[in-house]
């Protein structure tokens, strides 16, 4: 007796969904990140023979390459000397040569960005903040860099509620910090994080010369929607409304129950949980998270079909998920993937869900596991990632539901939910 005997009684038909969201768009991204050096508190601050570094993250954002290729000619118009450096922590297996790899995949390299990309692991101590916490920053940037300008995206994060979450003081504290800050910083917990991350910030912004960051803040598409420079001093404050702003555009999952939900893929590109727990309602521990995170639609079970190609073998978040398809187990680094949980003493983010060879498989034992739910009643949810929200196909027990929001409107009838000869979802 193997696993087909889960595959009993009838799927529901699905239909194909789209989903209005916040779609405020930065328009053209060069002469925005150009007004904003054009601010005169910005624009004072870079003056000829200026050495400035700017950072680039692991997180897949919207545009990345087009803001800095943008910061750098801005940088250059005034006479400075730009350079970019990697701030991502441990991620791409906490190497040197991994971390340029990967934002390469962004499309920032030199040819492309028209100055260095300056990549190391070394850091260099600035002191101590509340009862021994150290803190680490680059190295290149701190000793080769007259000025720091952290580019990073605001956002909710995945793990952890505070006036300020992802976005300039956390790459200030953990990006810069490299492995080894990243390290010690999250063996504080992310209980610490909510006063940690500003703590370690400023106490940052007082010992490097970070004359302004460029703050990102992205639409319920994903795609970029807002680049503002803000200065060192009013970065604490901007921060706080400028996460409510994020928090307002990002997309959400329609309706109020979904018993199984269906990801075509995670990533570390997608999200730093790989799937974002503010989306799918559930943490590492496959409880629905609290706090300020929604709690609706409360989700039954994950499904997860692949990795990203973008996120290089990290296979952060398959916690998340309760059925994984073998192809996407096959795909893990284990370096990378370990390097990551290891240093955010998360190690449950890497741990394998239930594993199997066909979506046919995965989504009879999803539904199987489901509490009072039988095939053909099972409200069925399935999208590309978390960070893309707009097209979805729902099943037709969860269609009235969704159809009622106002928000979604269907793309053709409903049809049978399909198979290829192999057991894999037709596309």
């Amino acid at each position: 007796m193997g696993l087909e005997v889960f595959e009993r009684g009838r799927l529901p038909r699905w239909a194909r969904v789209r989903q209005r969201l916040d779609a405020t768009d930065v328009g053209n991204v060069a002469a925005a990140v150009a007004t904003e050096f054009g601010r005169p508190e910005v624009d004072a601050a870079i003056r000829p023979g200026t050495r400035v570094a700017l950072t680039a993250g692991s997180r897949g954002i919207d545009k990345i390459d087009q803001v800095l290729r943008a910061a750098v000619a801005e940088v250059k118009r005034r006479g400075g000397a730009p350079f970019i450096v990697p701030a991502m922590g441990s991620h791409a297996g906490a190497t040197a040569e991994g971390q340029a790899e990967l934002i390469a995949h962004y499309g920032v390299t030199e040819a492309a960005m028209g100055c260095p990309i300056r990549s190391s692991m070394e850091t260099v101590h600035l002191g101590e903040v509340e009862d021994g916490v150290p803190v680490w920053f680059d190295r290149i940037a701190y000793e080769e860099a007259d000025a720091v300008i952290p580019v990073g995206r605001v956002k909710p994060h995945t793990d952890f509620r505070g006036p300020v979450e992802s976005g300039l003081l956390k790459m200030l504290a953990i990006g810069l910090g490299k492995q080894k800050g990243a390290e010690f910083f999250h063996a504080q917990g992310f209980a610490e994080f909510h006063h940690l991350i500003p703590t370690v910030g400023r106490f940052t912004l007082g010992r490097v010369n970070v004359p302004f960051g460029l703050a990102l803040v992205e639409n319920g598409y994903g795609r970029l929607s807002l680049v503002e420079a803000v200065p060192a001093a009013r970065i604490w404050d901007r921060e706080q409304e400028l996460l409510r702003l994020a928090r307002e555009r990002m997309g959400r999952l329609p309706g109020e129950r979904v018993d199984v939900l269906i990801l075509d893929a995670i990533g570390k590109d997608v999200s730093g949980a790989g799937a974002d727990p503010n989306v799918v309602n559930r943490d590492f521990t496959g409880l629905v998270a609290g706090g300020e995170i929604p709690l609706k639609p409360r989700v039954q079970r994950i499904v997860v079909r692949d990795l990203t190609p973008d996120t290089e073998g990290n296979a952060t978040g398959l916690g998340l998920g309760d059925v994984v398809l073998r192809r996407a187990v096959a795909k893990i680094d284990p370096v990378a993937t370990y390097m990551n949980v290891i240093t955010a003493k998360a190690p449950e983010g890497a741990r394998i869900p239930l594993t199997v060879d066909t979506d046919r498989q995965a989504l009879f034992i999803a539904i199987a596991t489901c509490l009072r739910t039988e095939p053909e009643t099972a409200r069925i949810l399935r999208i590309r990632d978390t960070k893309h929200l707009e097209d979805l196909w729902a099943s037709e027990p969860l269609l009235p539901e969704l159809l009622a929001t106002g928000r979604v409107e269907p793309l053709g009838a409903p049809q049978e939910i399909a198979f290829d000869a192999d057991g894999m979802l037709a596309e």
